[in-house]
């Protein structure tokens, strides 16, 4: 339960190990940073959830991936400006007994996300 997210490279068929994330509360146009973390070898956060169940709440959140970073630091050469530098997602969590996956399937020119299970 709670909240977590996964970040595959499509580009490289792996997970994206070293991108930078960072989690947001949001209220309207105000954002406040929860945390921010790099992803581990499994493209996870190296500390397990974002959120554990007793801690997550109703309410709107933001997770910011660091895309052009992360593709930089692989040593991809890209155009500069690159087509994608962040990718941001804002999502709502309506029901705290439930668990919130947030995975983003991420290469330098498209994303995709879903909500998890």
């Amino acid at each position: 339960m709670g909240l977590s997210t996964h970040v595959l490279d499509t580009m490289h068929g792996c997970p994206a190990a070293g991108m930078a994330v960072a989690l947001y509360t949001t209220d309207g146009e105000q954002a406040t940073l929860v945390k921010q973390f790099t992803l581990n070898a499994d493209g996870r956060n190296p500390d397990g959830p974002l959120y554990d169940n007793a801690s997550l709440k109703a309410g709107t959140y933001r997770l910011v991936f660091d895309v052009q970073g992360y593709f930089a630091q692989r040593g991809v050469p890209l155009p500069e400006p690159q087509f994608l530098n962040r990718v941001s997602i804002d999502f709502g969590v309506a029901h705290t007994d439930q668990h919130y996956h947030v995975p983003l399937l991420v290469s330098p020119w498209s994303y995709s996300t879903y909500r998890g299970s």
